[in-house]
């Protein structure tokens, strides 16, 4: 039997600095799920801190606690996570001096 796949991006082109996160993402009916994050910009000394979060029904978030990607300067990088409920998101932080990052944010699902 053919496994269903499904590849969502979730934030393409975006800037961020400081603390933040990306959109919720529903995904309930997927076994494993796999992040894809990448860097396309970085103010110099700049890095990228990102953990993967968990929530029942999209309005309350824990930590899903199997690591963080990590990125200094531009790159791409990937995590993968699975029994993680119905909901998925990143929390993310900038690290190092101020200033901003411009990232490409994919999440990979697969039945």
């Amino acid at each position: 039997m053919l496994r269903r796949s499904f590849t969502a991006v979730l934030e393409k082109g975006a800037t961020f600095s400081g603390e933040f996160s990306t959109e919720p993402y529903e995904a309930g009916w997927a076994h494993e799920a796999r992040w894809f994050v990448r860097v396309l910009r970085s103010d110099e000394r700049v890095g990228l801190q990102m953990v993967p979060q968990i929530s029942p029904d999209g309005t309350e978030w824990c930590d899903e606690g199997s690591g963080s990607i990590r990125l200094q300067g531009a790159g791409l990088a990937s995590m993968p996570i699975v029994n993680f409920g119905s909901w998925l998101r990143l929390r993310g932080t900038t690290t190092g001096r101020t200033g901003s990052v411009t990232v490409l944010i994919y999440l990979a699902l697969k039945e």
